[in-house]
């Protein structure tokens, strides 16, 4: 058998954290076994339709680095399959058409409301003649659900779930002007697409119930289950705006790499043994559906910036220039690849985030005179600019301008007028060189600027026209 999952999102708005674990799972799993993951749009729901959606659940696939097998299938391009279906569980016995009014039903419910029911539907046409059928009312589709008994779902992660009879009720599959319901249309074309695994978030746990009176209806097997505990936010509530950016390409504007994403995300109801951060070559190895746990996970963002910055150690220093290029342009800064390339091994051993290494790299960028933040200010006062004069001397004479024999230099001035404090030296330094009092180390700072350009930013600060 071949494993076929599915990737189903509804194109209502970005593409949520959950929905990109719910892809990667889907997508590890397919891959894990030589399978397939399938790519369908659910979207039948017209009103709330969006292209841009659509778009940006594409774009979020694409930044994670997950790929589909054959084209992206259009839920709402086939109504007229899931039309057809309902008609044939009508013809077979399984299904019926249901004719009553909307104050039939809103009597229904107000019933069913006062006598603590939750299913309000009476059933009143299930066995009803269509001939006596009023004349002007354009009927549903409901199915006949089981009346008696309990529905039992072997879910590969929450274990065996029932629920009574009572409490499914005799749902509309087709509505009266022919658009297919959700359920229907989630059932027939998971079907016909072959779908052997359903891995999806557990708020879908319930549906599950009434999805399966359609396989049974329809003869059809019924595929694997496998429902993922939420992601909640840090204080446990379910995670929210207020907790932060819950959209993919929030995170990829925040600076994470995709393969920090998948990483952490695959820890957030999933695990195996102690490993802490497990690669892709390693998750494709190991990933399987019984470490999935059913507890909810908790999004940390802490950890979420330590494996961030664990990728960003082994990621290939051009990588990390070409994708800096984007902060640097909002900011409205022309990159110079061979300044960034050559502080990037400094760069990227501190940085948590792609905009944490360009906020500590923007000085490379930025043209004569800078503009000083208040404690750079501080140190540029007359015993900083008298070391700023010193350091000119100094390094005017220095033939091999490289980062030992910047940091010699420094040092023996220090001795020399400072009583080997070094700081007196290097604080106006670091304010002359990049503006403020925080920077990669300073030495390497001034190879990768050179010569020429230490001097000019050093005579800059002195005189602020030049």
């Amino acid at each position: 058998m071949t494993i076929i999952t599915r990737f189903p999102p509804s194109p209502t708005g970005f593409m949520h954290i959950g929905t990109a674990r719910t892809a990667l799972f889907n997508w590890l799993y397919a891959r894990k076994n030589n399978g397939k993951m399938l790519f369908r749009i659910e979207d039948t729901d017209r009103e709330r339709h969006s292209e841009e959606a659509v778009q940006a659940i594409i774009n979020g696939l694409n930044w994670l680095g997950l790929d589909w097998d054959g084209e992206i299938v259009s839920q709402y391009a086939r109504r007229e399959r899931h039309a057809a279906v309902a008609h044939e569980l009508v013809k077979n016995g399984k299904a019926y058409f249901c004719y009553c009014t909307p104050e039939e039903l809103e009597e229904m419910r107000t019933r069913a409301m006062a006598e603590g029911r939750s299913q309000f539907y009476d059933r009143r046409w299930r066995d009803r003649d269509p001939s006596q059928a009023p004349a002007n009312i354009k009927p549903v589709i409901r199915i006949k659900a089981p009346l008696t008994g309990e529905y039992i779902v072997h879910d590969h992660v929450q274990g065996e779930v029932k629920v009574s009879a009572e409490n499914l009720d005799d749902m509309i599959i087709l509505r009266s002007d022919g658009v297919p319901t959700y359920m229907l249309a989630v059932v027939v074309d998971d079907h016909d697409m072959g779908v052997t695994h359903v891995i999806r978030g557990d708020d879908h746990l319930n549906n599950t119930f009434r999805q399966n009176m359609i396989y049974d209806a329809m003869g059809w097997a019924v595929p694997i289950y496998a429902h993922l505990p939420l992601i909640l936010g840090p204080d446990g509530a379910k995670l929210s705006k207020r907790h932060g950016a819950t959209g993919v390409e929030e995170y990829r504007d925040m600076g994470y790499l995709p393969e920090a994403m998948r990483a952490y995300l695959l820890r957030l109801g999933w695990s195996h043994g102690d490993e802490d951060i497990v690669d892709d070559s390693r998750a494709l190895e190991l990933f399987d559906l019984d470490g999935i746990g059913r507890a909810a996970a908790r999004f940390d963002f802490e950890k979420l910036n330590s494996v961030n910055a664990y990728f960003i150690k082994l990621a290939d220093d051009q990588r990390l220039v070409d994708l800096l290029v984007p902060f640097f342009a909002k900011r409205n800064l022309t990159v110079r690849p061979d300044w960034l390339l050559r502080l990037m091994p400094e760069l990227k051993s501190r940085g948590k985030t792609l905009i944490q290494i360009a906020d500590e790299s923007e000085f490379l960028l930025k043209l004569l005179p800078l503009d000083f933040d208040e404690k750079a200010k501080a140190q540029l006062n007359v015993e900083g600019q008298a070391v700023l004069s010193d350091l000119i001397f100094i390094f005017q004479n220095i033939d091999d301008f490289l980062q030992k024999p910047i940091d010699n230099a420094c040092r023996q001035l220090a001795d020399e007028k400072h009583s080997g404090k070094l700081a007196k030296v290097m604080m106006p330094l670091r304010a002359a060189i990049t503006g403020r009092m925080v920077s990669p180390h300073l030495p390497i700072v001034l190879e990768v600027l050179g010569k020429d350009e230490t001097l000019n930013r050093l005579k800059s600060a002195l005189n602020p026209t030049i």
